[in-house]
């Protein structure tokens, strides 16, 4: 689900761009009370556990993966406006630094699962939910429906921007100029795999951490909870220890994220397209529609216009998959946690 540089045209990127700007502008106009040194680590932990759990790729219908994306729990605890933010940072630091997603398409990627996701959450959540007791068994089967529904309308999102691309972009020949599959390819192609496999592990992600923090930290299920105070201002980072603790235990499993074997449905690098053993693969999880005979000329163009210095998770330095992917998941940690301390010190001095 995180679309690649050359699979949407400039144009989409840039309306993409332009419709997660306001988004991105309310979420640091709501959490700007927040962000100091005690919300910090609750944005931060959430942030990374986004970044790890999208490292945990799963076996979907047609031979690809997918995965979950916590943007449910996330909201959940943090409410949309800081989920936006936090899915957001993590979604950038995987493009920027690993190369997972575009460069171009952070706007695209941060539209469909940061701020589709976030808010399709929350509603679901808020209705679900009511107004039960936090404590109370009907807020993990919200929290639950409330994840599936949020993954599910991010990757919607992304078939449609993958599937209108032949339509309106192709050369004189009609060949597509970057994604290749139209929309009614795209469309079952992306939503099977997630209306199965990927949205039954984010309700599990979802309703299981809630599960947890109802008897862990039940203050931090609060802040979406009707009529009560804005929680997790005082929880620091002594108080989301219980949180990073469990984070560590999912960065020393990341490896079992590199057992699922094929690429994410519309994740192809250039180089597939000449490869008969991808080309298999990709007509296979096309409704067996062979991919055109070369990479479209657009994606060729923009699928090198950034290397990631750890690209897809695995640094050119370490010939060890497996070590190199907790390296890289370690990496992304604390490169969150940089980009939240370091905007946290330049808001603050902006402040002043």
């Amino acid at each position: 689900m995180h679309i690649p540089d050359g699979y949407l045209s400039p144009s989409t990127c840039a309306a993409l761009y332009a419709g997660s700007t306001p988004f991105w502008y309310a979420s640091l106009n709501k959490m700007k009370r927040r962000l100091n040194t005690q919300a910090v680590p609750l944005l931060s932990v959430f942030a990374a556990f986004s970044f790890v759990i999208m490292m945990f790729n799963l076996p979907l219908p047609g031979g690809t993966t997918g995965h979950a994306v916590g943007m449910g729990i996330a909201a959940i605890v943090l409410g949309p406006w800081g989920s936006i933010l936090a899915i957001s940072v993590a979604l950038a630091i995987q493009a920027i630094f690993f190369g997972d997603g575009g460069i171009t398409a952070i706007g695209a990627n941060c539209f469909n699962m940061a701020i589709a996701g976030s808010l399709m959450a929350y509603a679901v959540y808020r209705v679900i939910a009511g107004g039960a007791a936090i404590e109370s068994s009907r807020r993990v089967a919200a929290a639950a429906v409330a994840g599936y529904c949020a993954i599910n309308v991010s990757a919607l999102l992304a078939a449609i921007e993958f599937g209108i691309q032949p339509a309106l972009f192709h050369d004189a020949s009609g060949a597509p100029l970057y994604a290749p599959y139209p929309l009614h390819i795209a469309l079952p192609a992306m939503m099977i795999g997630h209306l199965t496999i990927a949205g039954l592990a984010e309700a599990i992600v979802s309703g299981g951490v809630v599960a947890y923090l109802q008897h862990a930290e039940p203050a931090l299920l609060r802040s979406t909870a009707p009529g009560a105070a804005i929680a997790g201002e005082s929880a620091g980072w002594s108080g989301t220890r219980p949180l990073w603790i469990a984070l560590g235990v999912l960065l020393v499993l990341t490896p079992l994220g590199i057992l699922a074997a094929g690429a994410a449905w519309g994740e192809w690098m250039p180089e597939d397209f000449s490869s008969p053993a991808a080309r298999q693969q990709m007509a296979a999880a096309s409704a067996n529609q062979a991919p055109p005979a070369q990479a479209p000329a657009g994606l060729q163009r923009l699928a090198t216009i950034w290397t990631a210095p750890m690209p897809r998770y695995a640094p050119p330095m370490l010939k060890s998959p497996q070590f190199g992917y907790i390296l890289s998941a370690m990496a992304g940690t604390g490169l969150i946690v940089l980009a939240f301390l370091t905007g946290t010190w330049i808001f603050t001095r902006v402040r002043r």
